[in-house]
């Protein structure tokens, strides 16, 4: 039975462009402080309902490609029934549907274990809410 549950909320300011944030230093510094070398899980949670997360290789374009892939899922058109804000923000409710807003990651020995290229990001195409939260939460 785990014995340490930790838990903190990030302020992550997406802005008004469409984006893919890496949180994985941040959710490595948290670590540092919170799972203090033990093993255990990281929970990565967004309360949105137009933002998501992912674990996906970043900086070679696949932050890009995923955008890209997105807008050819859920165009920013007017074929949504959600129809307040930004012309297509309908789009940015189904997101949650496809890039869920959450995320449990193995931690082993304090540290993140993911793949050599993996990183933890947030998925925002809502360009309305320019102000994101992420919670971070370890237990082990």
């Amino acid at each position: 039975m785990a014995d340490t549950f930790t838990t903190r909320t990030l302020h992550v300011p997406t802005g008004s462009v469409e984006t893919v944030y890496d949180l994985t230093d941040a959710c490595s510094a948290f670590l540092q402080e919170a799972a203090r070398g033990r093993d255990g899980l990281l929970n990565v949670f967004t309360p949105h309902a137009t933002a998501g997360l992912a674990v996906i290789e970043t900086g070679s374009g696949s932050d890009d490609d995923l955008l890209a892939a997105l807008h050819d899922l859920l165009p920013a058109d007017d074929r949504w029934r959600h129809r307040h804000g930004t012309p297509g923000h309908g789009r940015d409710h189904v997101l949650p549907a496809l890039v869920p807003p959450h995320a449990t990651l193995p931690v082993v020995g304090g540290e993140l274990a993911l793949g050599t290229w993996q990183s933890v990001v947030l998925v925002d195409t809502n360009v309305d809410n320019p102000d994101r939260q992420v919670r971070l939460s370890f237990l082990g």
